[in-house]
């Protein structure tokens, strides 16, 4: 082989990778594997992380009178969701929320429910 074939093979492997890994992380974002909705009182919504900054948060679920509540987590990855979320705090919303499974890393967010919008 020439020198020239191998500085093309030792460029073009790496690119294919990012590309390949580009192209999942894009279809993790745009394909959900579920959606739906989910309704409780707001609890807690927080802009987290060191380099990448997602706003996170939690639903207390209403639960049957003396059992103990169960909690949504949940991202938010829209800054008009999150500020119409900072509104409705502590008051009984229902979240709107897709599914997104396999993403890698905390960089797109804590969990893997992404709320898209919410009805008070």
């Amino acid at each position: 082989m020439t020198s020239r074939r191998l500085k093309l093979i030792a460029i073009g492997i790496p690119l294919f990778l990012v590309l390949l890994f580009s192209f999942y992380i894009w279809a993790a974002l745009s394909w959900s594997y579920s959606s739906g909705d989910r309704a409780g009182y707001l609890q807690k919504l927080s802009n987290k992380g060191w380099i990448c900054k997602t706003w996170e948060g939690e639903l207390s679920l209403m639960a049957i009178p003396g059992a103990a509540p169960e909690k949504f987590h949940f991202t938010v990855r829209q800054p008009e969701v999150a500020a119409h979320l900072d509104a409705a705090m502590g008051k009984r919303v229902t979240l709107m929320y897709e599914q997104h499974k396999g993403l890698p890393g905390s960089c797109f967010g804590e969990t893997e429910y992404f709320v898209t919008g919410l009805r008070e």
